[in-house]
């Protein structure tokens, strides 16, 4: 059970800080622990040093994001003004900083690399980047590849993305704390889809020309079984031509319309920007990181936009659309998925 908003802040948040503190100060005792039980091992495998060195660093940029905003909320009266487009903003830039900082930690740590294809930059397409609100549709494949997806918006395409999330997500004290400053919406797990939907539509509907809703239509990380039970759900459904659809992808699940369908409605003049991800597909869990990061890492992503005057508006027609963007999507992954890394 999530802890009251007061625990969270008064306990959650200054232990991110405690912790970190904790962690440089002992930093070089972790580094010869993790060194000397890696030693048994060979090079490639040697992976704690760098888990360390990664952690270390979120948990400083995240105690440094946590006083900064501290700082903010004395600033605007304790709270009384956070709503103003001001102070909005610069959280947005707070994220769009911790982010930053956190995907170069990568690239050094971790060997990353990135490379996004994105629709041609035409006259238009630029333009509609700087005029149009834009609906999301991503799929889901682990916290890594979110990170990424909203770091992009932020600072590729200098939107101010919106987002539903799992409650769950607050036990994190600086999604907690920024999140909930913003227009995001945080979702009990148990709760009604319609609440869901009520939240999309709600920030949907109200999107200005900077502003980007960020939806994953599977719900959930992609898994073998929950992909089965997708189908299964679909059939229990009655729904044989999707369940069908459903069986023919490989790397995704079936996609549930309703939220994509409900943000469409309430932001009829938004485009529509469909992604797909490969790299960080099996790297979910912390056992998942130990056992199968492997020595350096490429993400590729591509990107297609949707104009709004070119996207459905009969709900039929809406779902066959979104299921005919899934069906390239998949396709996509087959062709640029890397080979799995072996368990060790």
């Amino acid at each position: 059970m999530l802890p009251p908003r007061i625990i969270r802040r008064l306990v959650l948040a200054p232990l991110i800080v405690v912790l970190a503190v904790g962690a440089v100060i002992t930093l070089p005792i972790w580094l010869l622990v993790v060194t000397a039980a890696s030693l048994r091992l060979p090079p490639p495998q040697r992976r704690g040093t760098r888990l360390v060195w990664f952690a270390v660093a979120w948990l400083t940029l995240e105690s440094m994001l946590l006083c900064a905003c501290l700082g903010l909320w004395v600033a605007n009266g304790f709270g009384a003004r956070l709503n103003r487009d001001e102070y909005q903003e610069r959280h947005y830039e707070l994220i769009r900083w911790f982010l930053a900082k956190i995907y170069e930690a990568a690239v050094r740590i971790f060997r990353l690399s990135v490379e996004v294809d994105e629709p041609v930059p035409t006259a238009d397409e630029l333009s509609r980047r700087l005029t149009r609100p834009v609906i999301v549709l991503s799929r889901h494949a682990g916290p890594g590849d979110s990170f990424l997806l909203i770091h992009h918006l932020l600072t590729g395409y200098d939107r101010r993305p919106r987002i539903v999330m799992k409650a769950a997500l607050q036990f994190d004290p600086s999604l907690d704390v920024v999140i909930n400053r913003l227009p995001n919406a945080f979702v009990p797990d148990r709760v009604a889809e319609s609440g869901i939907l009520d939240e999309i539509r709600r920030l949907s509907s109200d999107m200005d020309a900077d502003d980007a809703l960020v939806i994953f239509p599977e719900g959930g990380n992609f898994t073998p079984k929950r992909r089965w039970r997708a189908i299964l759900r679909l059939e229990q459904k009655g729904l044989a031509a999707e369940a069908a659809r459903a069986r023919r992808l490989e790397h995704l699940m079936a996609p549930r319309p309703n939220g994509a369908i409900a943000a469409i409605e309430a932001c009829p003049q938004a485009d529509v920007v469909f992604v797909a991800h490969t790299g960080l597909d099996d790297l979910i869990t912390l056992g998942d990181i130990w056992h199968r990061l492997p020595v350096s890492t490429a993400i590729k992503a591509k990107w297609w936009r949707v104009q709004a005057a070119d996207v459905p508006r009969d709900r039929e027609e809406q779902i066959r659309w979104l299921f005919d963007h899934w069906d390239e999507i998949d396709a996509w992954i087959a062709e640029n998925r890397p080979a799995p890394a072996p368990t060790l």
